[in-house]
């Protein structure tokens, strides 16, 4: 009998630690809770607890008071603070960190995590923009293991089984094109939030949609490939694929490739990133070969689309380029879902931060930490 695995789901009141712990509660026998985070969505997390019983909940510090009194007929011991919130990353009776923490904040956890040797579920893909190269140095140096769950990884890694990876010549990373694929620049002038959060294929949290909105999330996963399948930049490429039933493609040096298809859902890639390298029964809808359905692929349009653009030129130029574009991008972000920019100044906003920050300075802990601030201030006043 397979052993049954301790999760760690930091962030479990976002959308993939909802889709995670329904996952978990389709396969009691191989999963349990060890223990829970949530931001701010405190009541959620109590009815997590409540159904899951984690020997662990960490809230913000605001909100330990209603939870505690929340739990207290329970054996859960709720937690907060910063130290903690690292703690649960590196818990001995843990198995899997899934990480799905939204933004830097995954950063330090997953760097936590890996010196522990821990295998870590990772859905932060802000981990491997910020600090791909630290991260990379400490798999090297620990037996920690590292597994997508964003769709479009796990996809690579699902084509990747069985294969030599000095194969591999190219990779497609698919794009929905979002909400916008077809509008023209005079259009995007006038999109609101409402329109930037109607994403016509996926289900997703508002940092993430918005994201796609403006194609920075494929970016981000152009970088996050260049640092989990270490292929040079120049060999990974965004196409847009407007079903979603595609997930990413791998071409190998003898000029085939292998695609990994499945409708839109990321219950099948959080439960493979859990139960990997093996692969467990999943309650998710199933494509219809009876039924004629279309694929089709055009290219990514960085006109339209600059932050795409944006996110490929820093991670070309290295460095702490690709941490300033992160914090730029969380900040304009976060400003356009208040209102108070509007869509088209995001990466605005984020091409100035990497005009106006200097890169020239060696990758640590400290310095990733110092220059995510000062482009955060930056981001608030442009």
């Amino acid at each position: 009998m397979v052993k049954q695995k301790n999760l760690v789901i930091l962030g479990s009141t976002g959308s993939i630690g909802q889709q995670a712990l329904e996952v978990v509660g389709e396969h009691p026998k191989e999963f349990s809770i060890t223990a829970l985070t949530c931001n701010t969505s405190w009541q959620k997390i109590v009815e997590q607890a409540k159904l899951f019983q984690p020997d662990y909940v960490w809230v913000q510090n605001k909100y330990i008071d209603e939870t505690t009194e929340a739990l207290s007929q329970s054996d859960t011991e709720v937690i907060s603070g910063h130290q903690h919130l690292l703690d649960l990353a590196t818990l001995d009776e843990a198995d899997v960190i899934l990480n799905s923490l939204v933004g830097y904040a995954g950063f330090e956890p997953t760097i936590e995590a890996i010196k522990a040797d821990k295998t870590v579920a990772l859905a932060n893909k802000e981990s491997l923009v910020v600090g791909g190269e630290l991260i990379n140095d400490l798999l090297g140096n620990n037996n920690a293991r590292l597994i997508p769950v964003d769709s479009e990884h796990s996809a690579i890694l699902q084509c990747l089984e069985g294969e030599d990876r000095d194969t591999m010549d190219k990779l497609i990373i698919t794009a929905s094109g979002g909400p916008f694929r077809t509008w023209t620049k005079q259009q995007m002038q006038d999109i609101t939030v409402e329109d930037a959060l109607d994403h016509p294929n996926w289900s997703m949290g508002a940092k993430i949609t918005i994201d796609s909105a403006t194609m920075m999330n494929k970016g981000l996963e152009i970088i996050e490939a260049y640092q989990l399948f270490d292929l040079p930049l120049s060999k990974i490429e965004a196409v847009v694929h407007p079903q979603s039933v595609i997930h990413s493609i791998v071409t190998f040096t003898d000029g085939s490739s292998k695609a990994q298809l499945g409708p839109p859902t990321m219950k099948v890639p959080i439960l493979y990133a859990l139960s990997y390298p093996d692969r467990l029964a999943c309650e998710a809808p199933l494509l219809d070969w009876s039924q004629a359905f279309d694929l089709t692929f055009e290219p990514a349009d960085t006109d339209r689309f600059p932050c795409l653009k944006l996110a490929i030129d820093a991670a070309k130029e290295g460095g702490l380029a690709p941490a300033i574009l992160n914090a730029a991008n969380e900040i304009a972000v976060h400003r356009f879902l208040n209102e108070e920019i509007a869509y088209i100044k995001i990466p605005t906003i984020i091409e100035n931060c990497l005009n106006e920050i200097s890169c020239a300075t060696e990758i640590s802990l400290d310095t990733l930490r110092n220059i995510d601030q000062q482009t955060r201030e930056l981001a608030l006043t442009l």
